[in-house]
């Protein structure tokens, strides 16, 4: 087990969970640390499993494997882990926050001033920036119409920086 080495699987949009299904086919060690996201929909309650730090699966590769899976179709780039005692033990950290039951998420760096498009909801596809942060998970966004303002207030995950 010495011989592993840990690597970061940059991939394509929206293929991480692609990705870690083609390496466990092919006996490959990998990781994808996941959160359950909860999203309302009239009438229903649905539960997702979100890659924590979307774009990004962690290997865990021995000398050989590495043509492997540089060889697939959901794999951008391949990235060396320097210093991977301190990367094992933060990955091992983050996998141990998450099977402790203690909500863990991606904390967007979405900041005042953030110009920022919304993804879900009635108002979708709107562009609006960031006014001001309330925790970590709530946002007051100005939304700009004809001249005038009005401020919603959203979840962060509800919209993407652009």
């Amino acid at each position: 087990m010495t011989d592993l080495l840990w690597f970061v699987a940059h991939t394509r949009a929206r293929c991480e969970k692609k990705l870690q299904q083609f390496c466990l086919d092919r006996g490959v060690a990998v990781t994808l640390p996941c959160y359950q996201s909860v999203r309302k929909y009239p009438g229903k309650r649905v539960t997702f499993e979100k890659p924590l730090f979307p774009g990004y699966v962690f290997l865990q590769l021995l000398p050989g494997q590495k043509q492997l899976v540089l060889q697939n179709e959901y794999l951008a780039n391949l990235l060396t882990v320097s210093d991977q005692k301190t990367f094992a033990q933060q990955i091992a950290e983050i996998l141990g926050a998450l099977n402790s039951g203690v909500p863990v998420f991606l904390a967007p760096e979405i900041g005042v001033g953030t110009r920022v498009r919304i993804k879900f909801g009635p108002l979708r596809g709107l562009e609006g920036w960031v006014e001001e942060r309330y925790g970590r998970t709530t946002v007051l966004l100005r939304l700009d119409f004809i001249g005038q303002a009005a401020a919603v207030q959203l979840e962060v995950e509800d919209f993407e920086a652009l």
